[in-house]
């Protein structure tokens, strides 16, 4: 019997699937950055287009779906348009003393790309219904350099 002529219950029973997002079309963001304890040019305050594809697995709501892709959109945009720095970085009491507290992102860890996809899942896992059973985030930084989940 095809899906179309199963009750509703059927979608229950349709076991855990997953989403793609980002795919041929990641979802951007631009987003500055520094690298404190770098011995190269990363250690200077520089940014970055961001391109970012998610996998959310998961079992279907009533409606049909895992997660609404705007949840996950605008979970990444809170970094849109910010500047991530490691907490201790002389440049967080900078951005405090000019009053641009808001355009700044403190992390725990150095805002790598492997940094930002980890940073990520956990924030999706997070903030995701509970039938949201594993997210993985894919970063890429530059053509070359792209850090994702395994």
């Amino acid at each position: 019997m095809s899906l179309e002529r199963q009750p509703a219950s059927a979608l229950a029973d349709a076991g855990e699937r997953t989403l793609q997002i980002g795919g041929d079309r990641p979802i951007r963001i631009s987003t500055g950055h520094r690298l404190r304890h770098h011995d190269g040019k990363c250690s200077r305050p520089h940014g970055h287009n961001y391109e970012i594809t998610v996998e959310v697995t998961g079992t279907l709501s009533e409606d049909g779906w895992v997660v609404d892709k705007g949840d996950i959109t605008d979970i990444i945009d809170e970094w849109d348009h910010r500047f991530l720095l490691e907490a201790g970085d002389p440049l967080v009491e900078a951005f405090e003393a000019s009053g641009d507290m808001d355009g700044v992102v403190v992390l725990d860890h150095p805002p790598t790309a492997e940094v930002m996809g980890v940073l990520l899942e956990d924030r999706l896992l997070e903030r995701l219904p509970d039938r949201v059973s594993a997210v993985s985030v894919s970063v890429r930084e530059t053509a070359e350099l792209c850090a994702g989940g395994v």
